[in-house]
């Protein structure tokens, strides 16, 4: 399976008061997403499905993600991709889909690098993951730890 990590574009500050599930992304943010992205589908990149955490500003990236790479079907939502979410749990959400060739997944930080790591059986390894970075990692065995592969990664800064 090839597993792409999205990470949210950036995002409008918290507000007093206000839900940090409901923070949308920026104008910025979303020109960051598309670069990326676009990029991506240069690299023939084509998930078969695309998680999101229900976060606003992760849903809004996934949207993003799916409109630009053709996807036939709408994001669906999960949360294991939430920001307090564990890297076992994205594993496991990742072992329920493992008959999809691909599987996108949209989300957060510190959440993805640490997903990341995890996902290439090196849970100790620092990735620095910025806004709207994409990073591949294929898997091919869904046993109880991941043992991956990295393929790239893609960040706003390459796509400039």
């Amino acid at each position: 399976m090839e597993v792409y990590l999205l990470r949210h574009g950036s995002a409008e500050a918290a507000r007093a008061g206000g839900a940090d599930s409901e923070r949308a992304l920026t104008a910025e943010g979303e020109q960051e997403v598309r670069q990326v992205v676009s990029a991506a589908k240069l690299a023939h990149v084509c998930p078969s499905l695309i998680l999101s955490s229900p976060y606003e500003r992760a849903l809004r990236t996934a949207a993003i993600a799916a409109d630009l790479l053709d996807c036939r079907v709408p994001p669906m939502t999960s949360n294991a991709l939430t920001p307090d979410s564990d890297v076992r749990a994205v594993w496991d959400e990742l072992r329920i889909h493992r008959d999809e060739a691909s599987v996108l997944l949209a989300g957060h930080e510190p959440l993805f690098s640490a997903s990341g790591a995890y996902l290439l059986g090196a849970p100790d390894l620092r990735i620095e993951f910025p806004k709207a970075g994409l990073l591949r990692v294929d898997v091919d065995a869904f046993g109880p730890e991941p043992s991956g592969v990295l393929r790239w990664m893609i960040t706003p800064q390459l796509t400039t």
